[in-house]
Parts: C-alpha cells; sequence; structure tokens
C-alpha cells in the first residue's frame, strides 16, 4: 500500500488581520509540523484586498515569522474590474484546486462560512469534476461572526435563500464544527428559523453533526514571561506593574468600550491606575473623542503578539464588558483565555455568548452594559482584592485555559489515521 505525504490547507482570514481566529489558523498550522503533515498552507487574501475591506489590521513589520513548512499564499484576483467582488474568491478557489491536483491526501480546514467555505466546497467540486480524484477530507469551524453577522443578517432581513445557501455548504463539507457551544446552540437556532420558512432539514442535520472545537492557543507564548522583559515593555509605553487596567480588543461597541470608558470616569481606583486601551477599531476614534482630556486613558494602536502578552501580565486588571449588538456577539473570547494564561491581574467581564465557557469561575462577572456595575468590580478588583484572592484567581484561571493549547485542540480536531493511496 502506498501513503500519501499528507498535506493541511487553511483557507481563513490570515495575519495581518487582527482577530483570534487568524491566531488559531496560525497554531493549528505550526502543530501540524509536529504531527507528520508534510505540507502546511495557509490560503488568505493580499494585504491590499484586506485594507480595502476595512478590516483592523497588524503592523506589517512586526508579524511573526511562521515556522519553515508553512506556506501563506495570497493568490492575486482572477479577472478584472468587471469582476467586482468575485476576483480574489476565484484566486483561492484556483489555487486549491491546483493543490488537490498534487499527490497529497488533503485536509482542508475552513474557517469563516463566508466565503472560505464556499471556496473549499467550489474547489473540492472542480477538482473531481475534472478527473483528478483528490484525496481530500474538508473541515468547516464555523466561527463566531459568521452566526453572528452572516447568518443573523440574513434572518433579520428575510433573506432566506441566502441562509439556504450558507447552510447548504456548511453541511457539505465531511466535518462541520463549530467554536463554542454557544455556537453550535445558535446555529442549531438558526437552522430552525430557515427551516420553519423553507421546509428545509438543516436543524436535525445540525444537531447531529456539529462538533465543538474550542480555539487553540500557543500557550508557550504566554506562559513563564520574563519580569525584565516585562518591565521593560513597561517602561517603553510609559507604564508600571500593576499600574493601569488593560482593555486589549477589537475597538468596537459590541466589546463595551464605550462602557468602560464611561465605568473609568467614576472609578475610585482612578488615581492609582490607568486605563490602557489596546487595539483598532471601528469605534477608536469615538472612543478617542469619549475620552479627551483625560490623561489617564491611554491608547495603544500598534502593540504586537509578543507585546500582548505582556501587557497582560503587567495589569491590575483586564477588562473586556462585552455585550450582544446586532453585528456581533461574543461567542468564545479568545484573549480571555489568552490573560488566563499570561496571569497578572483578575479579569472582569460579561456573561455575554461564549464568554464564560473560556473563564468559568476564574473571573469576576458583571451584566452586560451595566456601567455602574463595571466601575464598582473594578474597583473591587483593584482595590479590595487580597494578594491570596487574586493569586487563587490567577492559578485556577491557568489551569483552566490550558484546556485550550492549540496541541490538545488539534488533536481533537485532526485524529491521526495513516493515509493510503486508493483509501476512501
Amino acid at each position: 500500500m502506498t501513503h500519501l505525504p499528507r498535506r493541511l490547507v487553511i483557507a481563513v482570514r490570515a495575519d495581518p488581520v487582527i482577530c483570534g481566529h487568524s491566531g488559531e489558523a496560525r497554531n493549528l498550522a505550526e502543530v501540524a509540523l509536529t504531527r507528520g503533515y508534510a505540507d502546511v498552507r495557509l490560503l488568505t487574501w493580499p494585504v491590499p484586498a484586506l485594507r480595502a475591506a476595512g478590516l483592523p489590521l497588524k503592523p506589517l513589520d512586526r508579524l511573526l515569522p511562521y515556522s519553515d513548512g508553512i506556506t501563506v499564499e495570497r493568490p492575486e484576483p482572477v479577472g478584472d474590474y468587471r469582476v467586482p467582488d468575485g476576483r480574489y474568491q476565484s484566486g483561492l478557489t484556483g489555487r486549491l484546486v491546483e493543490l488537490l491536483a498534487e499527490p497529497y491526501a488533503t485536509t482542508c480546514l475552513s474557517m469563516y462560512l463566508a466565503p472560505h467555505t464556499a471556496v473549499v466546497v467550489d474547489a473540492v467540486a472542480a477538482a473531481r469534476a475534472a478527473g483528478f480524484a483528490p484525496h481530500v477530507r474538508t473541515v468547516a469551524k464555523a466561527v463566531g461572526s459568521d452566526v453572528t453577522n452572516v447568518i443573523a443578517s440574513c434572518l433579520r432581513e428575510g433573506r432566506f435563500g441566502a441562509a439556504t445557501v450558507l447552510f447548504t455548504t456548511f453541511l457539505a463539507n465531511d466535518e462541520v464544527v463549530a467554536v463554542s457551544d454557544y455556537t453550535r446552540d445558535e446555529i442549531v437556532a438558526s437552522a430552525e428559523q430557515v427551516d420553519a420558512r423553507c421546509g428545509t432539514t438543516f436543524a436535525e442535520q445540525c444537531r447531529r453533526r456539529v462538533t465543538v472545537s474550542y480555539p487553540p492557543i500557543d500557550s508557550a507564548a504566554f506562559l513563564d514571561l520574563d519580569p525584565a522583559a516585562m518591565r521593560d515593555a513597561l517602561a517603553r509605553r510609559g507604564l508600571e506593574h500593576d499600574g493601569y487596567i488593560l482593555f486589549l480588543s477589537r475597538v468596537t461597541k459590541a466589546k463595551g468600550i464605550d462602557d468602560l470608558i464611561a465605568a473609568y470616569a467614576r472609578m475610585r481606583c482612578r488615581p492609582r491606575v490607568k486605563l490602557v486601551v489596546a487595539g483598532t477599531g471601528p469605534l477608536l476614534e469615538q472612543a478617542r473623542a469619549m475620552a479627551a482630556g483625560d490623561d489617564r486613558i491611554v491608547f495603544l494602536t500598534d502593540v504586537d503578539d509578543r507585546e500582548k502578552a505582556l501587557l497582560m501580565r503587567g495589569c491590575a486588571a483586564y477588562v473586556l464588558p462585552t455585550k450582544p449588538e446586532p453585528d456581533f456577539v461574543e461567542t468564545f473570547g479568545i484573549a480571555l483565555a489568552e490573560k488566563m494564561l499570561a496571569g497578572g491581574g483578575p479579569i472582569v467581564t460579561t456573561p455575554t455568548g461564549g464568554t464564560l465557557e473560556a473563564v468559568g469561575d476564574t473571573a469576576v462577572i458583571v451584566p452586560p452594559g451595566d456601567v455602574a456595575a463595571l466601575a464598582q468590580a473594578v474597583d473591587r478588583v483593584v482595590l479590595e482584592l487580597t494578594p491570596g484572592e487574586r493569586n487563587d484567581l490567577e492559578l485556577r484561571a491557568r489551569t483552566r485555559a490550558m484546556a485550550f493549547d492549540r496541541a490538545a485542540v488539534f488533536d481533537g480536531l485532526f485524529p491521526q489515521e495513516p493515509t493510503a493511496l486508493g483509501a476512501a
């Protein structure tokens, strides 16, 4: 029996996009190299296309390098200006067909159903129709915005045709996965609405087939951080250990940045701690305007992956007051799990979406949108918790977050089986 070399292809919005799921793709790719994959590819978008979409991007000159054996491909668009939106997607699909024509046993993971799962399904169908007979297994992972943005908008606007296409494409994969139990429940609930309107059977299929795979995190990047490196990083930013509250996330309404700035104005701990807002996003300028004249609020828009862990480790409290919005609901909270690994001050967050799946009982929880409760909780964390209580929260949080280590998540998502030429 002749064994084919194995290849993993991940279709995703990869770096430099500021998004936890681009980090997921990186972490799965890195683990694949240790699991016998001969070739690992990330199929993603050219940087100009990402800029044009208005996505928040990391500084290009400070991106962490991928290990040898991981190739990031950014296919150029196919066609000219007369194909306004499909050119880049055609480039991704066409490149994947070329990869499927090569003699590899290929696993294709798509993250974000729209449009990456369509890229994979279309490429596999084209490769088979062309007679390439690809040896391929497809896995589609539904992340937060697939449900809270794409599916929700289809249902809200009565666009059941688009929702039908999305579910059909999702279920056409060999394996279908959700990023959290909350996301899985939302997928089923959305499918029930489509079924009621269209007479389809998506909900039953989703209940039976959709499993959960939590986001994979490189725990080594957050554990055992060098205290001297942390002090140097803070000094460069004019910060002191335990001298600031940290918000490190996309700067959007759904992440609760407006509530946090309003709450900070009434906190008793203001004289002791600054508020550091690290990130970019559509609400950045509005957040700056809200903070105008307050020199205790610091905005950082150029934090890279190395500095992120150090800022988390050095803060007096990490606050993510996320709340449900029509275009987004926090379906897990990757930054929460990263902070749990990094240690440092306690986490204050809300029970929105899937956040409790990340933090369990290791964080201080406040109702979403409650500015007064948020201010009181941060004051209690900064001013009233004893060193022993803070240490207990830190240790329990780190222990819980180790369940999201990228190696364990990878092995659950991609069970290792020998793959042979001609196998089904």
